[in-house]
């Protein structure tokens, strides 16, 4: 048995699940009524085949489960490995009001939500179905369109793995 295994069970548990791989992702949302956010993302997996669709978890106390019961759309932004810039201006989070796309290029995408220009591309999609786990809400996502952008074929996706699988 290993020390860290010895240390005990929730020490272990984190050590390991910390190194679980996920990517990292902006999620674009709106509340259907003009307001649009982005939030960081790491918990994101594709789910199926047919119809294509991902997986996306969302804090539960984030007002952004409130705008996809109303507005079930959202964007998947990839990111790729150098785009530090992106985790820092996205992942201290934004008020519902507040300007998330402020010196970031976007386009619009089908359904109407913005896709960042500087991503490896993005997935577009509607929520098919969500279920509570714990302190977080699964959103089942049945993806409807994509586009590459300008470092899809030059960079690699970003991929994330934590210190402790018990905090981001």
């Amino acid at each position: 048995m290993t020390d860290e295994a010895k240390a005990g069970p929730d020490e272990a548990l984190a050590a390991v699940l910390g190194k679980v791989p996920s990517g990292l992702f902006i999620v674009t949302a709106g509340d259907g009524k003009g307001r649009q956010t982005g939030m960081l993302a790491s918990w994101v997996m594709q789910a199926g085949f047919e119809p294509p669709s991902v997986t996306v978890a969302v804090a539960a106390k984030r007002y952004l489960n409130d705008w996809l019961a109303d507005y079930p759309h959202l964007v998947v932004n990839l990111l790729g490995q150098s785009q530090t810039d992106m985790l820092k201006h996205f992942g201290r989070g934004f008020e519902p009001d507040a300007p998330a796309f402020e010196g970031i290029e976007t386009t619009e995408t089908s359904c109407g939500l913005p896709a960042l220009r500087d991503c490896l591309g993005y997935l577009e999609g509607r929520v098919s179905g969500s279920m509570t786990c714990g302190d977080h809400v699964v959103y089942a996502v049945e993806l409807t369109g994509a586009g590459k952008g300008s470092r899809f074929d030059a960079e690699k996706p970003f991929v994330h793995i934590r210190k402790s699988g018990l905090t981001y």
